[in-house]
């Protein structure tokens, strides 16, 4: 899911930086230029990290800075298909969950959320069983795998991601240790 990778890009350095053209500039300019940009070959850039070497600049036509290239080291968000995550319920909607992992959502719908019918209360903001009384709200720690995958380059927050938590070992994290429990209560008994 996260991984330490070595990148190549150009920097615009403006005029007026000219006079100091530093690995801790180069960096801060790939900042901002990287960092929460979607590439569908390293996934989402979190941070770039260190700048390994700067090439000779480039001066372009009717360009006012200078163009350099940077080796860099960079940490990335790529998650994977079949990957399983943890993350935290960051909304509840009337299809679904979105849940936090890492810098993107993915969506836990409600059927891939449990066998058991689920109804939408919008007052407590939840998906609540009328069969278990389980719920599952905002703020709710859940284990989830990675079933579908739709990376957008231009627009990183409509890439999705698509979740479930219908296998065993997956949901809740409070439903699986509910789960453990009684295992482990049936065992002893």
């Amino acid at each position: 899911m996260y991984k330490r990778v070595r990148l190549k890009d150009t920097v615009e350095v403006p005029p007026e930086e000219l006079g100091d053209v530093s690995p801790n500039l180069v960096k801060r300019l790939l900042q901002d230029k990287l960092e929460g940009r979607m590439d569908e070959e390293v996934g989402s850039v979190v941070s770039v990290t260190e700048v390994h070497d700067i090439g000779q600049g480039t001066v372009l036509p009717n360009r006012p800075g200078v163009y350099y290239e940077a080796d860099f080291d960079a940490v990335t968000f790529d998650p994977q298909m079949q990957e399983v995550v943890d993350g935290t319920v960051v909304e509840v909607v009337e299809f679904g969950a979105f849940v936090g992992i890492g810098p993107v959502d993915g969506l836990l719908h409600v059927s891939q959320i449990s066998d058991e019918y689920l109804a939408f209360d919008r007052d407590n903001q939840q998906l609540a069983s009328n069969e278990s009384n389980r719920t599952l709200g905002v703020e709710d720690a859940v284990r989830a795998r990675i079933v579908t995958k739709s990376i957008d380059e231009r627009n990183p927050r409509d890439s999705k991601i698509g979740l479930t938590a219908k296998q065993p070992g997956l949901g809740k994290h409070g439903w699986l240790k509910d789960e453990h429990e009684k295992q482990e209560a049936t065992a002893g008994e």
